[in-house]
């Protein structure tokens, strides 16, 4: 399970794309097992100790399960009570919440209907009582009583009683009323007590579902086209954006200086303090605005052979799309898993949250609490969330880096298996299962410290003092940069792993050294072809937005657009990120293939390129730029300059 095992020879074995599959960091793999195995037991304990049942049919507050005959809990009155009739749950004063503790500070009892009209006095409730048989008191009193008794202030519901409805499958009677919980929804009362402006919404949005539905449609075609369309305008798009960038920088420049010798003169007239501080003010906007320009050009001279490549890489990644097409799918399967894993991760929360054996509290009523070792399955829970969660993401980026990695060292494109994803989730699967349980379990050693400090920070909030926050606020954002450059180290190496079949470790060490070796060009592609993907996304949001207004112009029974347009909005943003995100990837696992090719061969016999044309075409380029300029030992000749034939020989 060690980081070092194989650093000795590491620098010596060569890179065997694809001719080698062996089992990797079994270890981890056994112990991802143990720990699933594990929140299959949380699971298992939450529904043993009668915690479905609390949570499906609810309790009263003297430890009675709705709906069923109970056992005594000694020491609490009013508990091993027969409830067959009495199946849902109800709140004396169900507005009475408290928010540190985030519970409802109230007397909770089964009754055997919901009051479905707002009852006012202790008559009103006598009568529901006597009409529907569901008392509203508490067991003690008769309803007979309600009206006579003193201890009704005490044991009945707080008056006016809201009109409520059962919840759905939970068998609890919660207002309709959504005023009643103000306390700590005020900003969305105050919003929502407008019932034109809600009406006119929900108008909206019902009124234009089919459009909501067609534009989301629509945002889903246009994701699809433009990863295509980027293969075939990649170049004229980049060099756009570059001239662009320099020409906004020097107009910038230009103008802040042009305003810098206005003002001078200006201000030698007018003598005035304001003036000459607008004036050192401008002067130093100009200064800092040349310093960037020049900066800016110097970088694009030096990256402009990489800003090459970043192009190449982006018009192979089309091809790979067109020879993969299930690659567009794979952001749908990975939401699907990830939406049931947390579908379940939420359930069994839910199941803990009424586990445990039941105590008297301060009040004399009845809490389910856990003790001992028990209590710490909360946190178990909380870091599978983060775990597999994780594992789930990392099982995707395997899946299209194998893909991938089979596109790109296949000679011969028509001997591509029938389909390469479902050859890539088979070595996945087979051999590389315990790789991605390691790399995540990397990104949830980071995850959980800066969710953690991200919690202390909300908890203090207003009771630090500066230096305090500030030092919070700086280590969540190391820790955030930390979780970043893992991630992206993470897939270069289940990238390497996917060529060369090694363990975690010495994956992403040999990927670090590509990347190392080639760090201009990842700059160039990092941000070129991150800032052409944004741009895409962009690009599909406004098409989206702009289609929804002229589509939602032609609606005229209501007056609101927002919702249906932020619907709308919403939904092409998320479409766009997951395809484009594909895209990113797929350019990313491309450009270490092609360092790879680039280091080992040099295209003589034997040592024959894998890459494709366009990629060849840019060697070549480079190469005859190169031998022209007579600079062959720069840095781009360090780049392509292939190892020597005693350590690459086969």
């Amino acid at each position: 399970m060690g980081c070092c095992s194989s650093a000795a020879q590491s620098s010596k074995r060569e890179w065997k794309p694809l001719e080698d599959h062996s089992c990797t960091d079994v270890p981890w793999l056994l112990l991802f097992i143990l720990f699933c195995v594990g929140m299959g037991f949380i699971c298992g304990f939450s529904i043993a100790t009668g915690a479905t049942a609390r949570l499906l049919s609810g309790y009263d507050s003297y430890g009675n399960i709705c709906g069923q005959k109970n056992v005594k809990v000694e020491g609490i009155v009013n508990s091993g009570l027969d409830l067959t009739q009495k199946k849902y749950v109800f709140f004396l004063d169900p507005c009475n919440i408290d928010l540190v503790h985030q519970k409802i500070k109230s007397i909770a009892l089964c009754v055997s209907a919901c009051p479905r009209k707002e009852l006012k006095t202790l008559a009103d409730i006598q009568k529901f009582a006597e009409t529907n048989g569901s008392t509203l008191c508490s067991y003690e009193l008769q309803p007979s009583e309600y009206t006579t008794d003193p201890r009704a202030a005490k044991l009945c519901p707080k008056y006016p009683v809201p009109e409520s409805a059962p919840i759905p499958f939970f068998h609890r009677c919660a207002p309709v009323n959504i005023s009643c919980y103000a306390k700590f929804a005020e900003a969305l009362i105050t919003f929502v007590s407008d019932s034109s402006v809600l009406h006119r919404l929900i108008s909206g949005v019902m009124t234009s579902k089919e459009i909501i539905m067609g534009l989301c449609l629509l945002s889903l075609v246009l994701s699809m086209i433009l990863m295509v369309i980027i293969r075939y305008i990649s170049r004229v798009l980049v060099w756009i954006l570059t001239i662009l960038v320099i020409l906004g920088s020097l107009g910038g420049t230009g103008v802040l200086w042009w305003l810098y010798a206005k003002q001078r003169i200006s201000a030698g007239a007018l003598e005035s303090q304001i003036a000459k501080d607008n004036l050192q003010a401008l002067l130093i906007y100009a200064i800092a605005a040349t310093v960037f320009t020049v900066i800016m050009f110097l970088i694009v001279l030096i990256m402009r052979k990489r800003v090459a490549l970043t192009i190449a890489l982006f018009h192979v990644a089309g091809k790979v799309f067109i020879h993969l097409p299930l690659l567009v799918f794979q952001p749908f399967w990975t939401f699907f898993v990830l939406i049931l894993f947390w579908t379940y991760w939420i359930t069994v929360l839910l199941f803990l949250g009424t586990t445990g054996s039941p105590v008297p509290n301060e009040e004399g009523f009845v809490e389910f609490r856990m003790t001992g070792p028990l209590k710490y399955m909360w946190w178990y829970h909380v870091v599978g969330l983060i775990w597999i969660s994780e594992f789930i993401l990392a099982c995707q980026q395997m899946t299209v880096a194998g893909a991938v990695v089979t596109y790109y060292f296949t000679r011969e494109k028509r001997n591509l298996p029938f389909t390469p994803i479902l050859a890539s989730v088979n070595r996945l699967v087979c051999y590389h299962l315990g790789t991605v349980a390691k790399g995540s379990f990397i990104i949830t050693l980071v995850k959980i410290p800066r969710m953690m400090l991200m919690y202390i920070h909300t908890q203090l909030k207003g009771k630090e003092n500066a230096c305090a926050r500030c030092m919070l606020k700086a280590c969540i954002c190391c820790l955030w940069c930390l979780e970043k450059c893992l991630t992206y180290l993470n897939q270069n190496a289940y990238t390497a792993t996917a060529i060369n079949s090694t363990n975690f470790c010495t994956s992403a060490k040999d990927a670090f050294v590509i990347l190392v070796e080639n760090a201009l060009r990842v700059a160039a592609i990092n941000t070129v072809g991150d800032f052409m993907l944004f741009l895409g996304k962009v690009l599909i949001v406004c098409s989206t937005g702009l289609a929804g207004v002229m589509l939602l112009n032609y609606q005229r029974d209501y007056t609101i657009w927002v919702l249906p347009l932020i619907i709308v909005c919403l939904f092409a943003f998320l479409v766009a990120h997951c395809f484009l995100s594909i895209y990113e990837m797929v350019v990313d696992v491309l450009f270490l293939c092609f360092a790879i090719d680039t280091k080992y061969n040099d295209g003589s016999p034997g040592r024959e390129f894998y890459m494709d044309k366009v990629l060849m075409e840019f060697v070549e380029n480079s190469r005859k730029s190169m031998k022209e300029a007579g600079r062959g030992g720069g840095a781009e000749g360090r780049e392509l300059k292939p190892m020597a034939s005693g350590a690459s020989s086969s």
